[in-house]
């Protein structure tokens, strides 16, 4: 089967184009202030393309997993279904590392790095809101003795 007749390259130059896509939005995305409203929807609009094309992807690979079981019937070889296993592993990959930068779960730059730093809590504000938090738990638990000894 040639390759323009091939459904694998359809989808798979479908897919890339989406890569492509979401590195350009990627790039977009490291270039914007933190924490700004442009980054915000950048960053929904990445996560979401992310989740799209992994799902793509995922679909492909169970069909090059039916193609392997019986590569001759498809009219492919084990070297042909290697190159597309080795494609889509790529492509998981390449959404899996921009994700990865999105989500702020893996910084490999010193932007994501930056960024995971700042959102470290201020311990000081922290304590002191843990104290407001329980002298209004004790406020709320004494009013609500004063009641129900009042309704006795």
């Amino acid at each position: 089967m040639s390759s323009a007749q091939d459904p694998f390259y359809i989808v798979k130059e479908e897919i890339q184009e989406s890569i492509d896509t979401l590195q350009a939005t990627f790039h977009q995305w490291e270039h914007i202030p933190v924490a700004s409203a442009e980054q915000t929807r950048l960053t929904k609009e990445l996560l979401s393309s992310c989740e799209s094309i992994e799902w793509q992807v995922e679909e492909l690979e169970k069909a090059i997993s039916v193609a392997s079981r019986d590569p001759a019937l498809y009219g492919i070889n084990q070297a042909e279904l290697d190159r597309r296993t080795k494609w889509t592993r790529t492509a998981r990959t390449q959404v899996g590392n921009v994700k990865k930068s999105v989500t702020g779960s893996g910084y490999s730059t010193s932007r994501g790095m930056r960024e995971e730093l700042m959102r470290l809590p201020n311990t000081r504000h922290q304590d002191q809101a843990s104290h407001y938090v329980e002298d209004n738990d004790d406020f709320i638990t004494s009013e609500s003795d004063r009641q129900m000894l009042l309704i006795r």
